[in-house]
């Protein structure tokens, strides 16, 4: 007996790290036959050329103007996870939607690869404006943005200086500045930190002698038995059918992954400080109620100004948001970015 549940238990570890988990309707690669796709691209006042997919609804009136909404993909995913999804439900509501990719990832500009710049994340958002609000079937006075994951901090960072964004929304967020400095639940202690600002200090050195550039954080690439229980998580979005997708200018190897030198700037990081100065566009944070991100999403409400709202969505993990049709609450975000784009 004790036998069998041992194969029997190493045939469940087998599938857990070869299957996807496709409940509650993941659905990462919808396509929708409502709206029609364009890829286009737009320089940010870098002039680094940021690549977007742009939805537009089959049934729109061209010769009018439409509010807009632009949607960021989760820290060192691309478009085509996750943003598309959400970009296309909202186009099938009666928003243009913009769907882009963070300079330095995906199918956008920047050199090194994956490398870390929130002033410039939050500046691709700014300049995603600059696209939309010269469309002459978009209203400039009604563009909102959207941003999931680690693009929920980014776009928050952009509306602070940015009053073009008149409704902010974030799902699943991370504050990529206090998700580097103290880690999930404040577990990162200081000296912790200070040996991670040594290493990424130590090797630059070595990148500029000419030496490999070394990647850090990310997605893993196996799981086990001993795997954490976010590890398995993010691994069955990333690293499996449901959600794994590789851009065209890099290596499955390296999707999620940012560089080692870069990935400091992110202590540098506060989304948060004067968030309350967005005051009076609306904010709506949208978290899962078993999320392990939830603590960022709770943070940013108490310290943001009126008019705000904090959705908590019943039975639904931090990645759950990402994809699963049937928990994400679509209805929600359309109801917000009608009410407040109108």
């Amino acid at each position: 007996m004790r036998k069998f549940t041992t194969l029997l238990g190493l045939l469940i570890s087998s599938f857990a790290v070869i299957g996807a988990d496709m409940s509650h309707g993941a659905d990462n690669f919808y396509k929708s036959d409502r709206v029609t796709q364009q890829k286009v691209t737009f320089k940010n006042q870098y002039q680094m050329t940021v690549t977007g997919n742009l939805f537009i609804p089959n049934d729109m009136n061209k010769q009018a103007k439409n509010p807009a909404i632009i949607v960021g993909h989760p820290m060192g995913a691309v478009k085509e996870q996750s943003s598309n999804l959400y970009a296309q439900k909202l186009a099938e509501q009666g928003f243009v939607t913009l769907a882009i990719d963070l300079s330095f990832w995906g199918e956008s500009e920047g050199q090194p690869r994956n490398a870390v710049s929130p002033d410039i994340y939050a500046e691709d958002f700014s300049a995603a404006v600059d696209y939309l609000g010269t469309r002459p079937y978009v209203d400039p006075s009604r563009i909102g943005v959207l941003g999931i994951c680690g693009s929920g901090s980014f776009a928050i960072s952009a509306a602070k200086i940015d009053p073009r964004m008149k409704a902010i929304a974030t799902v699943s967020m991370y504050d990529m500045g206090a998700a580097n400095r103290d880690a999930l639940n404040h577990s990162l202690t200081l000296e912790q930190r200070k040996q991670v600002i040594a290493d990424a200090a130590n090797q630059r050195y070595t990148e500029f002698a000419g030496g490999e550039i070394k990647y850090t954080g990310g997605t893993v690439h196996k799981i086990d038995e001993h795997s954490s229980p976010i590890e398995k998580e993010f691994y069955d979005f990333y690293r499996t059918p449901r959600g794994e997708f590789t851009p065209k200018n890099t290596t499955s190897q390296l999707t999620t992954h940012p560089t080692l030198t870069s990935n400091v700037k992110f202590m540098n990081f506060y989304p948060f400080n004067d968030i309350e100065t967005i005051s009076p566009r609306p904010l709506l944070f949208i978290t899962g109620d078993r999320a392990h991100s939830k603590e960022f999403s709770e943070e940013a409400y108490k310290r943001a100004g009126r008019p705000k709202e904090l959705y908590v969505v019943p039975d639904a993990g931090h990645v759950d948001l990402y994809d699963r049709t049937e928990l994400i609450p679509f209805s929600k975000l359309a109801s917000f970015f009608s009410t407040n784009l109108k």
